[in-house]
């Protein structure tokens, strides 16, 4: 089966761009864009990937991320926002994100991303 990727963005063209390129790529991808839906939704669908903005209603994903982590959720996240600076950067990596792309980002990055988070959390289930 193929990778299940959450994506939770909150602007539509982002959003679109995301899930489309995902799924021309054949993973499978679930979009939501506010953090309170996303916290129930990651908490009872697994998914293999979180691409999580920052800046979105309901809870950011900075407190999405905290409460995922205290949910026992460890799934690999990779933060997609606009802001790139260090210290937003190193905030989101010391909650548990695993990876962080500023907006806007190419495509290709993206996607190479996407896959070597895969590819890690793939090796790391196949050595427990």
């Amino acid at each position: 089966m193929s990778p299940h990727v959450l994506l939770i963005e909150d602007e539509d063209l982002i959003g679109t761009m995301v899930q489309m390129n995902l799924e021309s790529e054949g993973f499978r991808c679930s979009w939501l864009k506010r953090g309170d839906e996303a916290l129930e939704f990651a908490s009872r669908e697994p998914a293999d990937l979180i691409l999580l903005d920052i800046a979105m209603p309901g809870l950011n994903g900075l407190e999405l991320l905290a409460a995922l982590r205290q949910r026992g959720v460890q799934t690999r996240v990779m933060m997609l926002t606009a802001r790139g600076d260090v210290p937003s950067k190193v905030q989101a990596l010391e909650l548990g994100a695993d990876d962080y792309l500023p907006k806007p980002f190419d495509v290709a990055e993206l996607l190479a991303r996407v896959r070597a988070l895969l590819r890690r959390a793939e090796a790391e289930n196949d050595r427990s």
